[in-house]
Parts: structure tokens; C-alpha cells; sequence
């Protein structure tokens, strides 16, 4: 394991100054150098810094499974809830229209009622099912609120980005957790991931979803993760996926590899027989 082997190189260095003869300067180890860690040459010690951290955040956290939400940061709460508009800085001007940003109602209340399902139901069968979200704005923080608003923890993978994305304050503490690259936040999204519900969304929630779509039509990744896109007139105005199985581009089952609902209510309808599943295995 990278974890133990990190931690036996860790022990088997100094930790003090006390081995450096008087009257010589000691030369900084590699790990101590900024510049180094920072630089071109240090790029694979920061990818293994983001499967390592987080890995070792989730194990302490006690998470076992996951319900990921995906969606747009640009999605607006209502005016009654903007009230950490100060905080966070941003600015609504420029917010979708209100046929989009209703979604963020939706995905609170979901978020909250997942939550509370976990904590009722799956914490006594020894199994802690969080909610995870990109860790920024809009839906993202929507989710995040919903789950603290049920008494629950919730996960927030962020990303430096140079705009759109600041860590909502809704993630729980301990389980905000910021990355560099995108393709290792990738993989904690989905490593403990049970189900996906994506929100409507732009670029990033588009690759998000497809390429959790394409690795599960082409079984390359081990378990087989639901997905549930939210907002039916928006998917099916977007995406026209009878065409793609009727144009022979996929085939007429992939078209099992997701499901489209319009309200809370029948989100929750299969998230209670997607987790009632889980916890009975």
C-alpha cells in the first residue's frame, strides 16, 4: 500500500535538526522544498498526495458508500436563501432562468431526504451512505445544505479552478476535501459511489456524466452505478438518446444504463429500492 509505504520511509528519516553537526547548516529534504513540490518534477508525489489524503479521510470518516450529485455551479437559490451571498461573493446577475434554477430546490430536498434515509436506516446496518457533491455552488452547495439540514455529514471534492468554484459552506469540515487535478477527483467520485443524479448542468456535468456512462457500457469499472438524470423536459430536449440507439451508435440496452425523473418524489421512489438493496447485501 502507498499509505504504509509512505509512512516507513516517513520513520526511517530524522525528524529534528539533532543528527547536523554544530556549526553546519542542514540542507532541507526534498519534501521540505517548496519550489520541488510545486514544480514539473514533483507532479506524480501530488498525484499520489490525491489518492492517498482522500482515501485516508473517507476510511476515518467511516464512509461506505456514496449518492453523487452532479449539476450546474451556476444554479441560483432563492432570493429568501441567498443570505450567504457576503460570505461566498458571488454575484446572481448573471444566474439561469428561473425554469432552471428551481432545480435547486429539488436537489436540497432530495439531498435531505437521502440523509435522512441513511441515518434512519443504513448507520444500523453498519453501512454510512453520504451524499457527495463537486463541493462548489449551485447544485452542488444545494445538495450539501439539503444533507446538513437532515442532521448529516456530507462530501465536497472541489477543484482549483480560476473561476465558478469556491467550497460552498454547507460541506461538512472534515469532508471538504480540494483537489488539483481533475481526473483523481474523478476517481473519488466515483470509487464508493452507489448511485449518480445528475442535475441540469454545462460541460462539466456533461463529461462527469458520460464518462460514468461509458464506463459502464463498456464494463470497465467494477460496480454498476444507477443513474439518474433529473429534469425531464431539459435531458430529453438536450440529449435526443432514442436517436443515438435508432442512428445504431449504442445499442437499444444502453439505454438501461440510466433513468429520467421530474419530481423529488419519484427520485426517492428508486433511491429507497437502490438502497434498501445495498444495505441487504
Amino acid at each position: 500500500m502507498p499509505e504504509r509505504l509512505l509512512a516507513s520511509i516517513e520513520n526511517s528519516m530524522p525528524d529534528s535538526d539533532s543528527t547536523v553537526p554544530e556549526g553546519r547548516r542542514r540542507t532541507p529534504r526534498p519534501i521540505e522544498n517548496d519550489d520541488f513540490l510545486q514544480g514539473p518534477a514533483a507532479r506524480p508525489l501530488r498525484i499520489l498526495g490525491e489518492y492517498i489524503y482522500p482515501d485516508r479521510v473517507l476510511r476515518e470518516e467511516g464512509v461506505t458508500d456514496t449518492v453523487v450529485f452532479f449539476g450546474s455551479a451556476r444554479v441560483a437559490p432563492p432570493p429568501e436563501l441567498r443570505q450567504d451571498q457576503d460570505l461566498s461573493g458571488r454575484d446572481y446577475s448573471d444566474a439561469p432562468p428561473e425554469r432552471i434554477n428551481r432545480y435547486y430546490m429539488d436537489a436540497r430536498e432530495l439531498a435531505r431526504r437521502i440523509t435522512s434515509w441513511s441515518m434512519e436506516r443504513a448507520e444500523a446496518q453498519g453501512r454510512r451512505i453520504l451524499v457527495v457533491t463537486g463541493g462548489g455552488p449551485g447544485i452542488m452547495e444545494a445538495a450539501n445544505r439539503g444533507a446538513g439540514e437532515a442532521g448529516g455529514h456530507s462530501v465536497g471534492l472541489n477543484i482549483e479552478l480560476p473561476h465558478e468554484q469556491n467550497a460552498n459552506p454547507y460541506i461538512t469540515p472534515a469532508l471538504s476535501i480540494s483537489f488539483q487535478y481533475f481526473f483523481m477527483r474523478k476517481y473519488w467520485f466515483l470509487y464508493y459511489a452507489r448511485a449518480l443524479i445528475v442535475f441540469p448542468g454545462g460541460f462539466g456535468t456533461l463529461d462527469e456524466l458520460f464518462e460514468t456512462l461509458t464506463l459502464q457500457q463498456t464494463r470497465t469499472i467494477r460496480n454498476q452505478i444507477p443513474v439518474i438524470l433529473f429534469g425531464r423536459d431539459f435531458w430529453r430536449r438536450l440529449i435526443d438518446f432514442e436517436f443515438l440507439a435508432e442512428s445504431g451508435l449504442i445499442s437499444a440496452q444502453d439505454l438501461c444504463l440510466f433513468q429520467i425523473v421530474d419530481t423529488v418524489d419519484e427520485a426517492m421512489t428508486l433511491m429507497n429500492r437502490i438502497l434498501a438493496e445495498l444495505i441487504e447485501q
